[in-house]
């Protein structure tokens, strides 16, 4: 095992301990978390997955997620987890790429130049980008960063804040102008207090603010409800597969976001029909897991809907994954903009989060899913 092995390996172990010390015991006893401890599983798991029905070997557990995929992507897992390397990676996929327009660093706003390549940049032994080049290289201008984005949200109406690393939704920060004044995830500001809370943040990439279509928006418009695709790449036939997708949405529990832990829902997608499955949804901070055939809130039809232009969305996302062998693990976000097959790939994930998709039925009861696991170490 080299250095960086050892690293990823301790950041695992770390991220493993302290989810299970933020996350809620859900009213289990202690014997009953000891007995998922034993077998690599954090206590969420216990109303989340069907141990009865299924073997606990078939799931991959919390332990192989978090300690032994953490690394699958290797030295190129940076061009996921740095969102501004992935926009780099993104801009030969013009259709698809949701548009960057600056960063945030310094109380500074240092506004992107997209009619010039990016130069590259160096990256840390940490697998962090070394920004100073990256900014220099794209820079058209600089601003004052809250007054920059106060200004925008005055034209555009929504904008997109994303720390320039970590996933899962957090520190995304959704920016709208409103009649009286403005709101970053739900909460109300006046132009003064904007501005200072986007002058406090650092190293935060602008972005558009996606507009989902009429399929997506149907399931809950208050929130972007993305499908999440999890590509591995198969060695042996030299292409990319699909693990398992679903189609998760907002809830009046999760927020602003779409996120499964926070009391989103999620369906699983039939990866060859696109058709939708009964939703899961575990209220946040219960230890009831929920089904749905239609949204508890807008009623909207789920189990049996069919995403739209499913055939092309499948086959396009396998080309763009099957075009990156470097990175063999990949969880793709999308945002349907319409119903003809058009979307933009909002974030990609270098170790994704598997108890949205899990909730269905386990990973490993795909002999293809698990020999991908099993070369790469995980299981």
């Amino acid at each position: 095992m080299n250095v960086r092995d050892y690293y990823f390996t301790a950041k695992g172990v770390q991220d493993l301990v302290g989810t299970e010390r933020d996350s809620p015991s859900y009213s289990q006893s202690l014997p009953r978390r000891l007995a998922l401890w034993r077998r690599g599983f954090l206590s969420r798991a216990g109303p989340i997955y069907d141990f009865e029905r299924y073997d606990p070997e078939s799931f991959v557990s919390d332990y192989q997620r978090f300690v032994r995929a953490k690394n699958l992507n290797g030295t190129w897992s940076v061009a996921l987890s740095n969102k501004l390397f992935f926009d780099w990676l993104m801009r030969a996929y013009g259709d698809h790429r949701t548009v960057v327009y600056g960063l945030i660093r310094g109380g500074l706003f240092h506004e992107f130049d997209d009619s010039r390549e990016p130069a590259p940049a160096a990256v840390a032994g940490d697998g962090t980008a070394a920004l100073e080049p990256a900014i220099d290289s794209r820079t058209a201008v600089r601003h004052d960063a809250g007054a920059w984005v106060a200004d925008r949200l005055d034209e555009e109406g929504k904008l997109v804040l994303k720390w320039i690393r970590g996933g899962g939704g957090e520190n995304v920060l959704l920016c709208s102008r409103t009649e009286t004044g403005y709101e970053i995830n739900g909460e109300h500001y006046d132009r003064g207090a904007l501005v200072a809370r986007i002058d406090d943040l650092e190293n935060y990439l602008v972005c558009e603010h996606v507009e989902q279509g009429p399929y997506a928006a149907a399931l809950y418009p208050e929130t972007p409800n993305t499908i999440r695709v999890l590509t591995m790449y198969d060695d042996d036939a030299e292409e990319a597969f699909i693990a398992a997708a679903v189609q998760r949405m907002g809830s009046d529990l999760s927020g602003s976001m779409d996120n499964f832990s926070q009391g989103g829902l999620s369906a699983e997608i039939d990866v060859e029909t696109g058709e939708l499955g009964p939703a899961a949804q575990l209220p946040y901070e219960s230890d009831r897991l929920e089904w749905h055939t239609h949204h508890p809130e807008t009623g909207t039809r789920i189990q049996g809907t069919e995403v739209p232009a499913w055939e092309p969305i499948r086959d396009r996302v396998l080309e763009l994954a099957s075009s990156h062998p470097m990175l063999p693990y990949v969880g793709w976000d999308l945002v349907l903009t319409d119903d003809e097959g058009s979307f933009k790939i909002i974030e990609a994930n270098d170790h994704s989060g598997l108890k949205a998709m899990q909730v269905h039925g386990p990973l490993l009861t795909d002999d293809r899913v698990r020999r991908f696991y099993e070369r790469h170490g995980v299981c």
